[in-house]
Parts: structure tokens; sequence; C-alpha cells
């Protein structure tokens, strides 16, 4: 299987099944997101303790690509610091842009 088809798999799953599709009742911290461009609306829920992430999840309505990221990153932040999923963020901020080099590229 290429990369590509790999990643197109990933996202497919993710949509047809995201990690952590729920609202959270007891969250911490909220937030709302909407893109004007093409109408995806997501909300995000976290629930902190002990200085790491014990929780999170997202709801809302969008694109693949939109639902599948969002369940992406509910499974890799959970669990870790604040400052780890900071780091997280970016080194894939920097990665998108095309600023991340190749030895750092996992």
């Amino acid at each position: 299987m290429s990369t590509e088809a790999l990643y197109q798999e990933i996202i497919l799953e993710h949509n047809r099944k995201p990690r952590n599709f729920r609202e959270m009742e007891n969250a911490d911290r909220t937030v709302a997101g909407r893109n004007p461009l093409c109408g995806d609306a997501l909300t995000l829920w976290v629930k902190m303790e002990d200085g790491r992430i014990a929780d999170v999840s997202f709801k809302g309505q969008g694109c693949a690509i939109s639902r599948a990221s969002a369940s992406l990153m509910t499974a890799a932040v959970k669990g870790k610091t604040r400052e780890d999923a900071e780091q997280l963020f970016e080194q894939f901020h920097k990665l998108v842009l095309g600023e991340l080099p190749e030895a750092e590229q996992a």
C-alpha cells in the first residue's frame, strides 16, 4: 500500500468512526470554531488533571478532512501535558507549512 493510500484510508476511517466524538459535560475548557469559507463548525472540550489532558472530545459538522483531523488530534493529545500538546501543534504547523526539517519528520 502506498503512503498516499494509507493516508487516505486513515482519513476515511477517522471520518467514519471518529475518536472522542461527543460532548463533555465536565470540561475545564471549551472552544468553538467555524470556517466561514467551507462551513465546517466544531466545538472542542478539554478536561485537565494534574497538568495533563485527562480527556478531550469534539463535536460538530464538516468535511471528512475536518472530522478526521479533529479525531486524530484528540487521540494524539490525550494524556499529554499542555506543553507536550503545544509542542506537537508547533511541529504539525511547521510540517504543513513546509518548514519542518526532514530529520524531524516522523
